[in-house]
């Protein structure tokens, strides 16, 4: 199984991208990871949000593959524990199918791109800049498969 990180905006900070490597390289033989930054949609005076929202929506959509379980990252979804993580990592396997996981723009997702998805996934109550999603992202899913491993990373 591979996973696909599909989010809107790019640069990020060193700071950022540096441990997001880390942890992607970590992934590598238990859950390879692709990042595909697509461009924000344009915003500011005289522009329309909605546009932008609905473009970035469209570009999330054209990244994905046909036959992938998707899970939006999402401030209404459902939360997990890092034991509940992994226990969806082990369902996913299960089924055979490849996984993306998509973090929008900074007005959320687009309509379609939820009705799209699988499932709905949120990190919790807090709102999080979405370069430092990634980070979470990465290394939550890293934990996940330290778990099913028996790898003594998580220590709860």
């Amino acid at each position: 199984m591979r996973a696909r990180l599909i989010a809107v905006g790019e640069r990020m900070p060193a700071w950022v991208a540096e441990g997001f490597a880390e942890y992607r390289k970590r992934l590598s033989h238990d859950l390879p990871l692709e990042l595909i930054e697509l461009k924000p949609g344009v915003r500011g005076k005289g522009r329309d949000d909605a546009r932008a929202i609905l473009d970035e929506g469209a570009a999330i959509l054209a990244a994905l593959p046909r036959d992938i379980h998707v899970v939006a990252l999402d401030g209404r979804g459902k939360t997990w524990s890092s034991e509940e993580l992994a226990q969806q990592l082990e369902r996913w396997r299960m089924s055979g199918r490849d996984l993306a996981f998509l973090i929008g723009g900074p007005d959320g997702h687009a309509p379609e791109v939820l009705a799209r998805a699988d499932q709905t996934w949120s990190l919790g109550p807090l709102t999080l800049p979405h370069m430092l999603v990634r980070l979470v992202l990465a290394e939550q899913l890293y934990r996940a498969t330290t778990l099913l491993s028996g790898h003594p990373y998580h220590r709860a």
